[in-house]
Order: structure tokens, then C-alpha cells, then sequence
């Protein structure tokens, strides 16, 4: 039996139908919504996480190879696994995770599976390289590629790197979708957590245009007097 069909059949033994359909409803699977059609197995993230242990030996193609699972927790498992993998890898096979995980972006399609892998492989290995490829999916059509494009500056904010994550930032400004709102009000937060100048200098040229969603998620844990200016608008 393969690996991949090893790893499935182990997965599956795992799940837990009534906490899928709760996962479902959760990760708006619904008609319409930003995960429509997605099938979740019901395996809560301690088990997943468990499991990762037994298969961090594996072949970069074979983790690749789980990544097209029709199932959400699949996923999960070989983007966690090309993580693990990614972790401890030269060079060579860093570059291999690295254009493997933008060749893959299809199946990297809920905010979980972006947040968990982003900055852990697209960031890190863009941290000592040129920054183009995320400026490239800051463009794209697909909201999970522009969420990769902030997420994978988590990266660089923890090496007290602001400059891409703050352009970035600019360039979703104007973004139509909530689940991006979101995540860069969260990126703009973190930049705050280590430079409160820095966040604010970005907040008090932009905070009029930000969506509400992004503004609030960016003030988050402001002193209450500040995070009430801001959203009065009176900074």
C-alpha cells in the first residue's frame, strides 16, 4: 500500500463524524460560502498533530502527494508534515517545499491551512531572498494566495522586518473579502507587539480607509482610550 493511502486510512480511522459536521459548519462549507464543498473527517488538531510524528521521514513528493486529499484535516496533515520537513531540510529541498507549496495553492484553500504553513515555509525561506513572489500573490485572484502574501510575513515581523509586511499591508488595504481584513489587521497587530511606533506611524497615514474588520483586529490591545480614538476617528 502506498504511503499516501496508508496515511489516509489511518487518518480516517481518527475522525469523528458529529465533530465534522461541526468543523463544517465552523469553516463555512456551505453553498456560498468561502469553503464551499470543502469535507472535513472530524480529527481534532492534537491528534493530527500526533500523528505527524510517525511520518516526518517522508519523501517531499510523497507529503506533496497527501496534499490533494479531498479531506480538510488531509491537508492539514501534509502541509504540518512539509512544515516538520521544511524545518530540517538543506537548501536543495527547501527550494523543492518551497515551489511545490506555490504550485499547490489549490489545495492550501481555508485561512487554517494559509496561517499554519505561510509564514513557516513561503516566509522563511523568502527571508534572506528577494520578497517578489509574495508581492506576485498579493495580486492574485485567489483570496488564499493573497492571504499566503501577509501570513508569510509573520516570518520576517519575528526578525523585526516590518518593511514587506507594512507594503503588503498597503496593497490589501482596499481588499473586498473579510477573511483578508482579518489577517492583515492580525499582521499589523504583530508588527505592534514588537514596535508600537512602527504600527502606529502605518495606522495614523491609513486607519480613515482600513475596513473596520482590519482597523480592529490592528488595535486589538491598544489601551481602551487609543482603541476608542481610533475607531472615532478622532487620532
Amino acid at each position: 500500500m502506498s504511503i499516501d493511502k496508508t496515511i489516509h486510512n489511518e487518518l480516517k480511522a481518527l475522525g469523528n463524524s458529529e465533530y465534522a459536521v461541526r468543523m463544517q459548519s465552523y469553516f463555512k462549507t456551505g453553498k456560498g460560502e468561502y469553503a464551499e464543498g470543502d469535507r472535513f473527517l472530524g480529527i481534532r488538531m492534537p491528534d493530527l498533530r500526533a500523528s505527524i510524528k510517525k511520518y516526518k521521514h517522508i519523501s517531499i513528493d510523497d507529503a506533496f502527494e497527501v496534499l490533494t486529499s479531498r479531506y480538510h484535516e488531509v491537508r492539514m496533515f501534509s502541509l504540518l508534515l512539509l512544515v516538520e520537513i521544511f524545518r530540517n531540510a538543506n537548501d536543495k529541498d527547501k527550494k523543492k517545499i518551497f515551489i511545490g507549496y506555490l504550485r499547490n495553492t489549490q489545495y492550501i484553500n481555508n485561512w487554517d491551512l494559509v496561517d499554519s504553513s505561510a509564514g513557516r515555509i513561503v516566509g522563511a525561506y523568502l527571508s534572506e531572498r528577494d520578497k517578489k513572489p509574495i508581492y506576485k500573490l498579493s495580486r492574485s485572484k485567489n483570496l488564499w494566495e493573497r492571504r499566503i502574501s501577509i501570513i508569510a510575513t509573520s516570518c520576517f515581523i519575528s526578525n523585526n522586518d516590518f518593511d514587506d509586511c507594512l507594503k503588503i499591508a498597503e496593497l490589501l488595504l482596499h481588499d473586498k473579502e473579510d477573511l483578508l481584513h482579518k489577517a492583515v489587521g492580525w499582521m499589523l497587530r504583530e508588527v505592534g507587539n514588537r514596535d508600537i511606533a512602527v504600527e502606529e506611524r502605518f495606522l495614523k497615514k491609513h486607519y480613515q480607509q482600513m475596513p473596520r474588520t482590519m482597523l480592529r483586529y490592528a488595535i486589538e490591545k491598544f489601551p481602551e482610550n487609543k482603541r476608542q480614538a481610533y475607531l472615532k476617528g478622532i487620532v
